[in-house]
């Protein structure tokens, strides 16, 4: 069994590029649905006219959900299997996602977009399991490192689409229903693609299931799997406080986890409490019009597209430790300039600062799932990407609810300056405590 598991974790299938891609896809409609809400909270308070606090949750109740769609999608897609759990996940964005258009209070908001989180949380999960059992060590965390290129390209097309619909004139009321709705037709075209394909091979072995892993093997790899018996056999079942004890046998998988958890933590913190707030913060300091931002934020995004695709091109000859440690250096200088332009009164310094902020946000928090799931057994694979996935959204959450009450308290520079301890301690991390795992396999 584990010589198979190692040799289908070195062999390339022929379509693990289009895996790779199509699990990254989910991605962009996770981005559509974040950052949609971002534009769109003005529209809604115009309507509905609640509380901040109120306001706030709209906008966090998403992450919420997602904390709970990462541990019960993490768990379920390690127990039940890769592709039920995907096909599951999609189809209930889908539902819920239209569900927002309909919606007659702020109450009913809240609760579907709770419920929307659950399903994308568990998505992301199971996306990069089949990441890390289709593709072969080295290009598995080249493809994992890309998802914030689909994240960057649903944050960029959400910003135009919200700019044409204002220049249109679209009725503000009709507006904010269209854009959050608007996130179940790529998650339609996603299904469509996702429904041909079959559960990943190294999964099917593990649970045993010896006759279908070489059907899918010489399917998907053109290998029968020789060294397996055609027959199955029944296999104990881990459970899930054994991933932990796991990691903790071996001090650099351990080490290289506890970073990965912290890292992810800082850099959900880092971007709900700035990146989020992006067009908030222009539009209260006076950056451009209300289309002007749009467009502006819309070419932050596209910065960070490309910042998406140049880190994990330089991944092989950085490492993930050397992405890590410039990614949060340049937040550092991204923020600083942010709090400069914001003390002094120089608005039009924001999307410059913004910029590179973004930059560096982008490289530091590509790598920290592709390392948990990366250095975790096949069998706690779900359950790694999870558990990571909580630490990320868990920040996002408090980020997003809690941050306007603290930039109403501290003011709008002081808020900024206090953003920098998120990036400084995954600074520190990176460069005393993570050991390069890129490249790493299992014995």
């Amino acid at each position: 069994m584990d010589d198979a598991v190692r040799h289908l974790a070195r062999t390339h299938a022929p379509r693990g590029t289009y895996i790779g891609v199509l699990m990254l896809a989910s991605l962009f409609v996770e981005a559509w649905d974040f950052y949609s809400i971002a534009f769109v909270l003005v529209f809604i308070r115009e309507q509905f006219s609640p509380p901040p606090l109120l306001l706030g949750l709209a906008a966090a109740a998403v992450q919420a959900g997602a904390v709970v769609g990462a541990l019960l999608g993490g768990w379920l897609t390690d127990k039940l299997g890769r592709r039920l759990m995907f096909m599951a996940s999609i189809i209930l964005f889908i539902v819920l996602a239209l569900a927002q258009g309909f919606v007659t209070s702020m109450a009913m908001l809240v609760g579907i977009r709770f419920l929307l989180g659950i399903p994308l949380g568990a998505d992301v999960t199971t996306g990069y399991t089949y990441i890390m059992e289709y593709l072969p060590t080295g290009r598995r965390e080249v493809m994992g490192n890309r998802w914030q290129v689909m994240f960057a390209a649903g944050q960029v097309v959400c910003s135009v689409v919200v700019a044409l619909f204002l220049v249109l004139g679209m009725s503000h009321p009709l507006l904010w229903r269209v854009v959050l709705a608007l996130g179940a037709v790529p998650a339609v075209i996603i299904l469509v693609m996702r429904s041909e394909l079959p559960e990943t091979a190294i999964w099917l072995v593990r649970q045993g299931r010896f006759r279908e892993a070489k059907a899918v093997s010489l399917r998907m790899y053109n290998d029968s799997l020789d060294m397996l018996p055609a027959t199955d056999i029944e296999v104990r079942k881990p459970g899930v406080t054994e991933f932990l004890t796991d990691l903790r046998r071996d001090p650099i998988r351990w080490r290289a986890s506890v970073y990965s958890w912290i890292a992810f933590f800082c850099c959900g913190g880092e971007f709900s409490t700035f990146g989020f707030y992006i067009p908030v913060i222009f539009m209260m300091v006076g950056v451009s019009s209300l289309v002007g931002i749009s467009l502006t934020t819309g070419l932050v995004w596209l910065i960070a597209g490309v910042a998406a695709w140049v880190g994990p091109a330089v991944l092989p000859r950085l490492g993930h430790r050397g992405i890590g440690i410039s990614g949060f250096f340049t937040v550092i200088v991204g923020l600083s300039l942010a709090a400069f332009a914001l003390y002094t009164g120089h608005p039009y310094i924001l999307p410059f600062a913004a910029a590179i902020m973004m930059w560096g946000h982008t490289w530091a928090v590509t790598n920290p799932l592709t390392i948990a799931t990366v250095v975790a057994r096949a069998q706690y694979r779900g359950v790694a990407g999870g558990v990571t996935y909580v630490f990320n959204k868990a920040a996002v959450f408090l980020g997003i609810f809690l941050f306007p009450s603290v930039f109403a308290a501290i003011g709008q520079a002081n808020a900024t300056v206090f953003v920098i301890v998120f990036p400084v301690t995954g600074l520190l991390l990176a460069i005393f405590m993570f050991r390069e795992v890129y490249g790493f396999q299992l014995d």
